[in-house]
């Protein structure tokens, strides 16, 4: 997710580089759709490959995967659509051309890149963006069963593999069916984001992040885990998948024991704050509270709480300088799908100084004092992980389709 190692020579190109005067697309050498394999009925399963271009570790996987879904389409019960991400940038092997893909899925973006639009591209993210939802959006209006998004990321450190999941239950659910250490809150730190986009749709969604950007052993693992979601999903019985062991043992010896983790932290970075990790760092490396980790603008960075750091940058390109995720108690997951159940989630907003908002139960408006006699991690708890102030007010929100998936019924 953090994007490639940095060469020297990892560039932002402008929109016009790829467009023609009609404001067309250049076609890129990179085929969008990797495969599109449909069986017999049940659920659809998208996985991405190369949102960033300079991670193009999960399009190597999904590539190899082509060939063999093809010969088991008469055991698959379902829909298998593989798609390349930034075409554009994966030709030319840098993270974005004008604008990073994955924080491109905002509702305004997604409204001038409808490919029923009659506002012209402004950058080649737009384009990219386009042409995922000619094929995105009637995949998922066709869809007769539950649908799946996974989107294959790396990293441009060492370190030890992990699934990202918007906290859901069923994305829960879905995560933990697989041997990976899961990640909750990092997408809900995040604007924009494919899988966001996705999961407020009604999706249920996994990002994967598989090891070092041009490692071969990341595309065997991202190769590995797909698999292994395939079967999770429904779409292939493990006793129809040969090597659905060897793709198991892959997954395991790559992520080690599965625990789950939560973000506690985000360094947020822009281009003029001459970020610059120290060296050495690794996912899920312990860091102590004033632990000098990093450099800046303004002399040195240090963590600002105990924890474990998380996908620390190490390239030129990037809006994330780190991240420090902290263990979560079986407790408190187990309580917290207790109260979600229970629907408690629904009554929050009843609380003295938390105020419901014209985006619904989803979206809540809480007085700085309220917010103090109850902790965050309370609303964390009930699934209100994003957290944005806005004119002295906290707004806090949860993703949409926790418990129930509106493709139930089709």
């Amino acid at each position: 997710m953090n994007g490639g190692q940095d060469s020297g020579a990892e560039i932002a190109y402008s929109c016009s580089d790829d467009m023609n005067d009609s404001g067309t697309g250049v076609q890129p050498a990179t085929e969008r759709v990797a495969a599109d394999v449909i069986g017999g009925s049940g659920p659809t399963v998208m996985v991405f490959g190369g949102l960033h271009g300079n991670e193009a570790a999960g399009l190597k996987a999904i590539r190899r995967m082509a060939e063999p879904l093809e010969e088991l389409r008469d055991k698959l019960r379902g829909r298998v659509l593989l798609l390349a991400g930034n075409r554009r940038a994966l030709d030319r092997g840098v993270r974005f051309i004008d604008s990073d893909l994955n924080r491109h899925w905002t509702d305004e973006n997604i409204t001038r890149s409808d490919p029923d639009s009659a506002i012209p591209p402004q950058m080649s993210e737009d384009l990219e963006q386009r042409e995922l939802l000619a094929i995105i959006t009637p995949a998922i209006a066709e869809a007769r069963g539950e649908v799946y998004a996974i989107d294959l990321h790396s990293t441009s450190a060492e370190g030890v593999p992990f699934a990202t999941v918007g906290d859901t239950m069923r994305n829960r659910r879905f995560a933990q069916s697989l041997p990976v250490t899961i990640l909750l809150g990092i997408e809900e730190q995040l604007e924009g984001t494919l899988l966001e986009y996705l999961n407020n749709i009604g999706a249920v969604t996994l990002g994967f992040e598989g090891g070092q950007h041009y490692a071969e052993k990341t595309a065997r693992t991202h190769e590995a885990l797909v698999w292994l979601s395939l079967i999770s999903a429904g779409v292939i019985a493990r006793e129809d998948l040969p090597d659905a062991e060897l793709h198991a043992e892959t997954v395991k010896n790559a992520t080690g024991s599965p625990r789950i983790l939560e973000v506690r932290y985000r360094h947020a970075i822009g281009e003029e704050d001459d970020f610059s990790m120290n060296p050495g760092y690794e996912n899920f490396q312990p860091v102590k509270r004033g632990q000098h980790v990093a450099d800046g603008r303004f002399g040195p960075i240090k963590a600002p709480e105990s924890g474990l750091i998380l996908m620390p940058l190490y390239q030129k390109l990037g809006e994330d300088g780190f991240f420090i995720g902290r263990e979560i108690s079986p407790f408190w997951l187990w309580l917290s799908a207790i109260l979600r159940r229970m629907r408690i989630p629904d009554l929050v907003h009843f609380l003295p100084g938390v105020h419901s908002t014209d985006e619904g139960r989803e979206v809540l408006r809480v007085d700085t004092g309220v917010a103090r006699l109850f902790p965050l991690q309370v609303f964390h708890l009930l699934g209100f992980r994003k957290l944005r102030w806005h004119d002295r007010s906290l707004f806090v929100s949860r993703r949409r389709h926790d418990l129930h998936s509106p493709f139930a019924d089709r």
